[in-house]
């Protein structure tokens, strides 16, 4: 049995699916409506029934915190007293191995299982046509609002982090490393809204703020200020060259390359 924790979300319901694909066992597990099993991570009487027969791990942090592990060390912890042999962190391109939050979480995630890897995904381009801010301002006021200036990011199709999960919770040998995922090419926020308007049909234009004016757009649409300020300081990240990369991983992994932007988009609006 696979247990995939955010069983529902945007990463672990394409996991799901392309297990089941592939014939294995797979149990999702999550807060809301439509998991197998219901999961919270600040309720333990949830854990131990959701890991029960589990021999394989997705684990997908709770959101929104600054620092998770001292909600998901502990939960890794029972998962491996509980029969778990090899467990696969979703992780961020932004977030290294290190001695605080997620970090922290990636550093202990090799000294708990024998088996493991951290995925270390970019920026996803869900986030411009999903349910992400991003994706509710262009449907509402037809722009992007950052404070990435003209940086630029490997976004990355959440399907080729899926797949590259897949292959990490089944392939015969451990990948026991940290993957970090992009997509083909990087863009700026300015050539995603050029690609949004061609593929979408509709104006999309990037609106650039300042650091300080974005923290205070995110604390009105009822974020922490203390997460604002750390979503903010990503993008400034992200001005200064920080996630201006691809990497080869998803094809060493699954055997094609990873989807461009403008493909990923002509999927969502086939109309266009």
């Amino acid at each position: 049995m696979i247990l995939i924790t955010g069983g529902t979300g945007t990463t672990g319901r394409l996991i799901a699916r392309e297990l089941a694909h592939r014939g294995r066992r797979v149990r999702t597990a999550a807060r809301g409506a439509g998991a197998d099993i219901p999961f919270d991570w600040y309720d333990p009487k949830t854990h131990l029934p959701a890991l029960r027969g589990t021999r394989a791990l997705y684990v997908v942090a709770p959101t929104g915190l600054l620092d998770p592990s001292p909600v998901v060390l502990p939960f890794l912890e029972l998962a491996r007293r509980s029969g778990v042999h090899r467990a696969v962190l979703l992780g961020s391109s932004a977030v290294p191995a290190g001695e605080h939050g997620l970090g922290l979480v990636q550093t202990c995630l090799g000294d708990i299982f024998s088996e493991w890897a951290v995925l270390r995904p970019s920026w996803f381009m869900e986030n411009f046509v999903g349910n992400h801010p991003h994706a509710r301002n262009i449907r509402e006021r037809g722009e992007i609002v950052s404070a990435t200036g003209n940086g630029r990011v490997g976004f990355i199709d959440p399907l080729d982090i899926a797949e590259t999960a897949v292959r990490a919770l089944t392939d015969p040998v451990p990948h026991n490393t940290d993957h970090v995922l992009t997509g083909p090419e990087s863009l700026s926020y300015d050539d995603v809204a050029a690609v949004l308007c061609e593929v979408g049909g509709r104006p999309v234009r990037h609106r650039a703020v300042g650091e300080g004016e974005l923290v205070g757009l995110l604390e009105m649409a009822g974020m922490p200020g203390g997460y604002a300020r750390f979503l903010a300081a990503l993008d400034v990240g992200i001005a200064q060259g920080a996630e201006d990369r691809t990497t080869p991983v998803v094809q060493e992994v699954t055997g094609r390359p990873p989807r461009a932007f403008r493909e990923f988009c002509r999927g969502r609006f086939p109309g266009q």
